[in-house]
């Protein structure tokens, strides 16, 4: 029967003596059966190996068989472990995660978005590398709930999973505040996205609670990677030594660690010639030399209340209602080995 068509639950029904709606009883756990009946279609169901149709299942449970998952970048540790704790929860639920990575493929994440609504999933989590939401998507949002992480878009009401990175920039930067450090430069996140604007807020109370101007404090705005940390660490300490920062406090720790890598280079000590702390708390942050200071967000857990975010959405009768206060999760500051007291000097 397998290299023929695949089994349905009339087969089933048949096979083992009973209704089809006895099927239905036992599989939906939905009824009563008599222990002998459910055996023998339990029997049916192992010889025939027949698996039921998802999706005509979760039109009738008004419940999810499928979701999208747009990450711009899996490279990023942050974004394959939102990924991870995605797919934890989905798994836990029964449902398949579809993965777009527009980075891996080189194609704009609207493209992704239109891919994704031709799939007739139930609904999208989505990270945005940008801080904009495609046409697409919103196209996408109009006909299933989209629920975005890390992240909130200026003019849309969509649900949202977040962390309090004002609080979190704040502390950190409070930190190396505590070391005496006042020659800082911040290599800021986006100024585009909802992430980059909290954390620069976070930042300027830390700097004002001080006694510090924040507008006198520098701001090298990033992109969140790699290379703009280096660029950005050359940029900011570029000067004589008796003018150049004392700490560069970076909005990411992938910007932390290009900021390590330009330090590295041109024979700078850290911590004890200038101070860098990160944010968001890579596995490989507690793995660098120095071990770097920086703000743990708890980004399985961020991907994980995203998904039943969706899937509680998805499995209300009336429809997703106003998307309301997004669920924010909180921040934690990682104290390590990458701040020390400012070198004596001019």
């Amino acid at each position: 029967m397998n290299n023929r068509r695949r089994p349905t639950m009339k087969d089933v029904a048949k096979h083992a003596r009973v209704s089809v709606s006895t099927v239905s009883y036992v599989l939906n756990d939905s009824g009563p059966v008599a222990p002998e009946r459910r055996e023998r279609v339990l029997d049916a169901v192992r010889v025939l190996e027949y698996s039921p149709n998802e999706s005509a299942r979760s039109l009738k449970r008004r419940s999810a068989s499928a979701i999208g998952l747009v990450v711009p970048d899996l490279t990023n540790q942050f974004f394959a472990l939102v990924a991870e704790g995605v797919q934890g929860a989905a798994i836990e639920r029964g449902v398949l995660v579809v993965l777009c990575a527009p980075q891996a493929t080189g194609l704009p994440e609207g493209l992704h978005a239109k891919l994704l609504r031709s799939q007739r999933l139930d609904g999208v989590i989505y990270l945005t590398g940008t801080g904009a939401l495609p046409t697409e998507l919103l196209e996408l949002s109009r006909s299933g709930p989209v629920v975005l992480v890390d992240e909130q878009i200026l003019g849309f009401d969509l649900p949202a999973v977040v962390c309090d990175s004002r609080r979190g920039a704040r502390e950190v930067a409070t930190h190396v505040l505590a070391h005496g450090h006042r020659r800082i430069v911040v290599i800021g996140g986006p100024s585009a996205m909802w992430t980059g604007q909290q954390r620069l807020a976070g930042y300027r109370e830390a700097f004002a609670g001080a006694g510090l101007d924040p507008d006198s404090v520098p701001v090298l705005v990033g992109d969140y990677r790699q290379d703009s940390g280096c660029e950005l660490a050359r940029v900011a300490l570029s000067g004589p030594p008796e003018t150049r920062p004392t700490a560069l406090v970076c909005a990411n720790d992938l910007m932390a660690i290009g900021a390590l890598e330009h330090c590295k280079a041109v024979g700078l000590r850290v911590p004890q010639d200038v101070s860098i702390v990160g944010f968001d708390d890579l596995p490989v942050s507690a793995l660098l030399t120095p071990r770097l200071t920086t703000v743990r967000q708890p980004a399985r857990e961020m991907g994980a209340a995203a998904a039943n975010r969706l899937l509680d959405l998805l499995a209300k009768p009336d429809g997703a209602p106003p998307a309301g206060e997004p669920v924010m999760l909180s921040t934690e500051v990682e104290i390590r080995d990458s701040v020390a007291p400012p070198p004596a000097g001019p």
